[in-house]
Parts: C-alpha cells; sequence; structure tokens
C-alpha cells in the first residue's frame, strides 16, 4: 500500500478568521400559511468549529500538533468553540474582544438539504490586532509551517506583515485566500484560490470558461513572478486541481470525490492537508496528491467534515495512482512530461468501451503489464455513434471514462473526438501501443508514428465470445423473449 507521511512531526500555526457552523436540521413535510416557505420541525441542534477552527480541526484530526490563534467575542459561541477545540487537541490561543460576536453561520437543513443559510457577523476589519501579532510572533519559533485561512472577516487585515514575520523566521507559510486583490499575500509559499478567486485576482480580462490550459499555465507562472508566490494550488471543482509553481511547472491532479454530496469545508481540508504534509517534510507535488484524496474524502459527508489518515491511506490506495483518473489532452501532456521524467514506460491503447466486460479488463491488464503507466483513450459521443451507428454509445462518454478510471490498470483516461485516436497518438508518442484483435502492425492507427519515435506496437487477443455488440444482442433477444 502507498504510504502517507508522519503527520505527527507537523506543527502547525493557524491563524484565521474563527467562526462556528450551526446545523438545525429537521422534517420539512407542509408548506407555511403564512408565506410560501417550507416549515422545518427543528429535531436536532449541531455545533462545528468552522473556518480557521475547520482547518485546525482537520489537520488535528491527522495526528499534527496544532496552535490556533484568532478573534472572537465574549459570548457563548466562543465557550462552544473553546471546548469543541480542546475536545480534538487543538491548542487554542483565542483574542477575546469584548465589543465583537464570534462568527457563526446558521444552516437550516432537511433531508441533508440546506434550506437556508443565516450569517451572524461583524467585521473584525477595525479590531486592534497588536495582541494578535505579538503572540503570532511569539509562537513562530516553536512551529515548522503556518496557515492563514482568511475568509475576509477582518482577522487577517494585516496579513502583510504575519507572512513577512513568518519568512523572517524561515517559516513556510499557507494561504487560503478571499478578495480580488492578492497583492496583499506576496511573498507566500503557497495560496490556494479556486478558479473563481483566481480569474477574478489575475485574469481581470480573461474568463476561466475561455482561457485555455496553455493561457492558465502562463498566467499562473506570471502571477507567481508579479507577486513573488513560490507555488499557486488551483482548486478545480470537477477538474481536480493544478499546482503551478514559480518555476514554470504545472502538476495537475484529476476530481477523485466518487459522489459529491457537501463541498462545505472541503477548501479548509485541502488547506489543512497541504500543511500537514509540508510540515512532515514532503514535497509540494506528493502534498497537493495528499491534498487532493482529501478533499475526495470530505465532499462526501455533510457538513464541514474532517478526514482521518485511515480514510486518507483507504482513499489513496484505492487506485495505484495517487494523480491517476480523468484527463483533458492538456493535462495528460504534462502528466506525461513528469512521468517521462521519473522515466517511466508509458503505454497507450483506446477505445469505445461502450459497456465495460470481462474481455475489456482482461486486456487492460495486461496491457497495462507491459509498463509503468497505462493510458486510455476514448473514443467521444459522436465518434462512437459515427463508429457504431444509431443508438450507440449505451452509456456516455463521461459514464465510460469514470468506469475506466476506477480500474486498477488504468492510469490516465482521455476523451477524442475524432473516429481514430491518429492525432490523440502523435500528440502521446507511448512507448508501447496497444491494440486488440487480429490486426496486422501496420493496420493500427499510429503505429508508423510510434515505431518512427521507436516504441512498439502489440496486438493482444481479445477474450473469446465476449464483446459489447454480442451483450447488446443477447439482451434485445431475451426481452423479445
Amino acid at each position: 500500500m502507498a504510504q502517507i507521511p508522519d503527520f505527527t512531526q507537523s506543527k502547525i500555526l493557524i491563524v484565521g478568521d474563527i467562526m462556528l457552523d450551526r446545523y438545525w436540521s429537521g422534517a420539512t413535510a407542509r408548506i407555511s400559511p403564512e408565506a410560501p416557505v417550507p416549515v422545518v420541525n427543528v429535531n436536532d441542534i449541531e455545533d462545528r468549529p468552522g473556518g480557521a477552527a475547520n482547518v485546525a480541526v482537520n489537520a488535528a484530526a491527522l495526528g499534527a500538533k496544532v496552535s490556533l490563534l484568532g478573534l472572537v467575542g465574549r459570548d457563548e459561541t466562543s465557550n462552544i468553540l473553546r471546548t469543541q477545540l480542546e475536545a480534538r487537541n487543538v491548542d487554542i490561543d483565542f483574542i477575546t474582544l469584548p465589543e465583537f460576536d464570534t462568527i457563526t453561520k446558521l444552516r437550516v437543513m432537511s433531508r441533508n438539504q440546506q434550506l437556508l443559510r443565516l450569517d451572524f457577523e461583524k467585521s473584525f476589519v477595525r479590531a486592534d490586532k497588536t495582541a494578535l501579532l505579538e503572540k503570532y510572533k511569539s509562537k513562530l519559533s516553536h512551529v515548522n509551517v503556518v496557515v492563514l485561512s482568511d475568509y475576509n472577516k477582518g482577522c487577517l487585515s494585516e496579513v502583510e506583515a504575519l507572512i513577512a514575520l513568518a519568512k523572517e523566521a524561515d517559516v513556510p507559510v499557507i494561504i487560503d485566500p478571499k478578495g480580488s486583490d492578492f497583492s496583499k499575500y506576496a511573498g507566500a509559499s503557497v495560496i490556494t484560490p479556486n478558479m473563481s478567486e483566481f480569474t477574478q485576482a489575475f485574469a481581470k480580462q480573461t474568463s476561466s470558461q475561455i482561457m485555455s490550459e496553455d493561457e492558465l499555465h502562463q498566467l499562473a507562472s506570471d502571477s507567481c513572478a508579479q507577486l513573488n508566490l513560490e507555488n499557486i494550488l488551483l482548486t478545480r471543482s470537477e477538474q481536480g486541481m493544478s499546482l503551478f509553481s514559480a518555476l514554470g511547472k504545472a502538476h495537475h491532479l484529476p476530481a477523485l470525490a466518487k459522489e459529491v454530496f457537501d463541498v462545505t469545508g472541503a477548501g479548509d481540508t485541502v488547506v489543512s492537508t497541504l500543511a500537514c504534509a509540508v510540515g512532515a517534510n514532503t514535497s509540494m507535488e506528493h502534498a497537493c496528491q495528499l491534498a487532493n484524496h482529501a478533499a475526495g474524502v470530505v465532499v462526501a459527508k455533510l457538513g464541514t467534515s474532517t478526514a482521518t489518515t485511515t480514510e486518507l491511506a483507504l482513499a489513496i490506495n484505492s487506485h495505484k495512482s495517487m494523480d491517476g483518473g480523468q484527463m483533458s489532452e492538456a493535462q495528460l501532456l504534462v502528466a506525461l512530461e513528469e512521468s517521462r521524467n521519473r522515466a517511466e514506460r508509458i503505454v497507450f491503447t483506446n477505445g469505445c468501451f461502450d459497456i465495460l466486460h470481462a474481455g475489456h479488463v482482461s486486456y487492460l491488464n495486461e496491457a497495462a503489464a507491459l509498463g509503468d503507466r497505462l493510458i486510455v483513450g476514448v473514443n467521444s459521443d459522436s465518434s462512437v455513434k459515427a463508429l457504431k451507428g444509431e443508438g450507440r454509445p449505451v452509456n456516455n462518454a463521461a459514464r465510460r471514462m469514470a468506469v475506466l478510471a476506477g480500474l486498477s490498470a488504468v492510469d490516465w483516461v482521455v476523451e477524442f473526438s475524432e473516429e481514430t485516436p491518429q492525432r490523440l497518438i502523435q500528440a502521446v508518442l507511448p512507448d508501447v501501443l496497444v491494440k486488440g484483435g487480429d490486426y496486422a502492425e501496420a493496420e493500427i492507427v499510429g503505429s508508423a508514428e510510434v515505431k518512427a519515435n521507436g516504441g512498439q506496437v502489440k496486438v493482444l487477443t481479445f477474450e473469446d465470445g465476449v464483446s459489447t455488440t454480442g451483450i447488446i444482442s443477447q439482451i434485445l433477444e431475451n426481452d423479445n423473449r
């Protein structure tokens, strides 16, 4: 099994906007006679640490030694937070400001769905930060990584000073940013914006929807140089994550969640796992892989949640490759460059894979054994229709790719829209090109290019008596009996 780092080596100082996430849950069976709104019969109330406090809980759940510093009010909410955080082995250092209230987010839930959210907050922007800075300075010599969790609630209004003090102490700084002005985060080790935040901050004239992978890479590299950032970890929803470094490198990671139940707090999990890994002397690329898997764990849970080391280990080992899965062609080419730098042997095959069957699985296992990485090119829906006729595919491309990505033999799955993978093979130029059936080498699309590049072409035999067309015919025959 793949190993995870010893997170107990991590000593993390988390500073940022502390809040309480409160959930009121109950059944909804009628509409109010007073207004066209559902009536929720509340039968359960649950409080969970939120914001920077959720980052702290996530890091502690992985075994890190965690210290949390932030601003709260003198109220019952801060007492609830204190009790819950201490129970989770978080060393808390609250700066209590009597004239403020502790930030609270109240969510009204029914049938595991959020109906309404109410926010109770007063910005801490104008609060005196002298005590915060003094406590922060005193803690820097006892930690090996700093997390600044910015929810734009005012605790980090002097974030520039916090970054400067950490750099002076030679402690890496990880920032979960907010707002459209990222200049205040200059000098950080890594910032973790989502795609919307990134384009709002840096791509003033370009939307994320019309930006190519090359343009995105260039914009990220320019942004790193502009703000003296070592890295930008960009979270991209269904497109996974992308790590861009000041050295111009890019590392793409696919989305791993099998089912997205609730994205609340997923960003906190990414930041906390990243910090734990960095504190355990893990490379930034590996740290991002771990963070990606942890995010996949928590979005399958309801509300602000954590990933344990056991869940993380199981998630990592559910696929033989931590950076495997569905990818765009542009992302695949970046991953291939990194793979070749590790001298890995690349195998490529392709097909429609409309109804995955035993013959496919046997064939893919045999193909995977020919190298270190197996890429499967999948025909788009339109190209399957052109090849197979009306009524095909039975399963759309997204479903076909998801099933293939779940196989242990398969590392990367990529879609192509043409009837043949000629262009894709020319872009990939694998070490081994594999085709199933009774083809002669010269008949296999892409064989000439692969052989000219020094690669091999292999023809594997499909399992007799099993085919998608045969399965469909059998189903239709049974239905007509």
